[in-house]
């Protein structure tokens, strides 16, 4: 695919992407831990309720990563943006907690199938460039889950003279099932003709073939080591999630707007500077920006519990942004650099899974220690566990591939 081909094809990707994010997030946060609430659910239900659909993502983005080296980028990543699309109405007809539970697990296989597979395509097109396309997608999507949650909170504020009604809650699920369609409506114009598929082939190749595919990519020592590097920092990015608010209010003794604007000024900084670091990786490697990343995130994270004033706080929290846009910048684009091009699906399959686990555990592990230790302790062993993993991914990882000049 030439240059010209490719630049068109990416912009309107980057919109499926912004709408399908927007969707999401209006579904999920602040108004999914609040409709739980309305429903009567406890707190330990309520953290159910926002995490199960990041179970769907662990089990089912490898296989739906897999599924499309076969069947095509198209067809499965058109089936993601289906359930974007339709999911949000089946909020409509919650009326109790456990329906609620079961519709966010079906809501979570949107980002389970389109996850990986959109990445993929991406990759299709990018050719050498693949750290700065990655990169400016990435932060294109990171705008629309920005948007959507103030967004959702923003139309539950307006329809609610006091507590949040039902009748609010289901307008702002339909807003997220009218972007959801948005998302679809562009990806059908964008994706429409056919796209090759082998034919011929029994259920049980195509069956053997994914499982091929599948094996080849984890049996990938430098696939795995690349990707558990983005799911370790993405364990302490889970971490300051659940808990920087937590520590700037009850220990630093700032009020909530500036816990708030810790972490906004933490994702702007990811957001402004991803394409930056993958054009630089594009040109000159991947291995020393992730490698400078996980040192960065280490250090801004082990500092925060020494800090309590609102601007050094702030310093840790834009060195942090820095070294996770280090990171999620190239360690993608490495994972497909050393894949086959027949196997991106799963291989960003298996990079998202790793990146669910590590998202999904940090607040979880952050919680155990920080209830047994105190925030200083528990901050140094989990920016430890950073640190340890660099020398294993130097000695591991090697990086033999022809750099944009």
């Amino acid at each position: 695919m030439n240059a010209m081909a490719a630049a068109n094809l990416f912009a309107p990707l980057c919109a499926v992407g912004f709408f399908a994010r927007l969707s999401y997030a209006l579904a999920r946060s602040p108004v999914l831990p609040l409709f739980a609430l309305f429903l009567g659910a406890g707190p330990e239900a309520i953290g159910l309720a926002v995490g199960i659909s990041t179970v769907t993502g662990i089990f089912f983005k490898l296989p739906a990563g897999a599924l499309s080296d076969i069947v095509g980028r198209k067809r499965t990543m058109l089936l993601g943006l289906v359930v974007f699309a339709a999911a949000p109405f089946l909020y409509l007809l919650i009326r109790d907690y456990y329906l609620l539970v079961a519709v966010r697990f079906l809501h979570g296989f949107a980002t389970a199938i389109y996850g990986p597979v959109s990445m993929a395509v991406v990759m299709d097109v990018a050719g050498s460039r693949k750290g700065e396309m990655l990169s400016w997608f990435s932060s294109v999507t990171i705008i629309g889950n920005l948007l959507g949650a103030p967004l959702g909170g923003l139309i539950l504020h307006g329809m609610a003279t006091g507590s949040p009604t039902l009748a609010a809650f289901q307008t702002v699920y339909i807003v997220s099932g009218v972007a959801g369609m948005i998302s679809l409506i562009i990806a059908l114009k964008l994706l429409k003709g056919e796209e090759r598929i082998e034919h011929g082939r029994s259920l049980g190749e195509a069956y053997r073939r994914l499982v091929s595919g599948i094996r080849e990519v984890a049996s990938d020592r430098r696939v795995m080591i690349t990707s558990n590097m983005e799911g370790l920092q993405n364990l302490t990015v889970g971490a300051l999630e659940a808990f920087l608010p937590v520590y700037a209010v009850k220990v630093a003794g700032l009020n909530e707007f500036q816990a708030g604007l810790l972490w906004g000024v933490q994702v702007l900084v990811t957001i402004l500077s991803k394409p930056v670091m993958g054009r630089i990786s594009d040109r000159y490697g991947r291995k020393p920006l992730i490698t400078a990343g996980m040192l960065l995130c280490a250090v801004s994270f082990g500092a925060i519990p020494l800090l309590h004033g609102f601007f050094l706080l702030m310093l840790a929290a834009i060195v942090f942004g820095f070294g996770e846009a280090f990171v999620t910048s190239s360690s993608a684009a490495l994972v497909a650099d050393i894949c086959k091009e027949k196997h991106f699906g799963a291989a960003m399959g298996t990079f998202g899974t790793i990146f669910d686990i590590g998202h999904a555990s940090g607040p979880i592990l952050a919680g155990f220690l920080v209830a047994r230790l105190d925030y200083l302790y528990s901050f140094w062993a989990m920016a430890a566990i950073l640190v340890l993993a660099v020398p294993v991914f130097i000695a591991t990882v090697d990086e033999d591939r022809q750099m944009v000049r």
